[in-house]
């Protein structure tokens, strides 16, 4: 799900100024059987990110122990997720975003039940609950040519509840997917199981 290369690029090319460091979590609960994870519309202002579909998280702040505790804490200011009541799973490969010069790393997350949301609307526009079998179904993968800010681009993307899941967000659903998809015939996906 990753846009192909610029010309010239290389993945060491970065700005001066240090990445900011943000995690995300990547939050797994079932709904009649059925795993989801949750994703957020963020609202329109102006900014790299505006309008866009993205995982619950944000940057690092002073008194976060780590960027696991950074997704947790963004994750229960954003949507009311209690951060005690979520199982950590594990983590995802972290993943820069140049536009906007993040280092993002995402937590992935489980929850024994399917939570109450309480959405801050400040900062997310829409809730998506999306069932991890929509990702995987081939009709919701679309490809276009797109005029990004500096270059155009064929793009990937998820197209889910009439919204437009691409980038890093895209990315990281990839490599979820990809675990899920190791998943063995007793069930296990970072130790627990696929679907409840």
């Amino acid at each position: 799900m990753a846009p192909l290369p610029r010309p010239g690029w290389h993945p060491d090319d970065r700005p001066d100024e240090p990445a900011r460091q943000s995690g995300v979590l990547v939050l797994l609960y079932s709904i009649r059987g059925r795993l989801h994870v949750p994703l957020i519309l963020r609202p329109t202002y102006d900014g790299t990110h505006s309008g866009q579909v993205a995982f619950p998280g944000g940057g690092s702040e002073e008194g976060d122990g780590d960027l696991t505790e950074t997704a947790l804490r963004e994750t229960h200011e954003e949507l009311g997720v209690a951060p005690q009541n979520v199982e950590v799973l594990g983590t995802l490969t972290d993943l820069y975003i140049r536009p906007s010069n993040y280092e993002v790393y995402p937590t992935v997350g489980r929850l024994n039940a399917k939570p109450v949301f309480r959405p801050d609307p400040s900062e997310v526009a829409q809730l998506l609950e999306v069932p991890l079998a929509a990702l995987l179904d081939p009709a919701h993968r679309r490809r276009e040519a797109w005029q990004l800010a500096d270059r155009s681009a064929l793009v990937p993307y998820f197209a889910i509840q009439d919204q437009t899941i691409w980038g890093a967000t895209a990315m990281i659903l990839s490599e979820l997917l990809a675990v899920v998809g190791k998943c063995q015939p007793d069930g296990g996906i970072f130790g627990s199981p696929c679907s409840e």
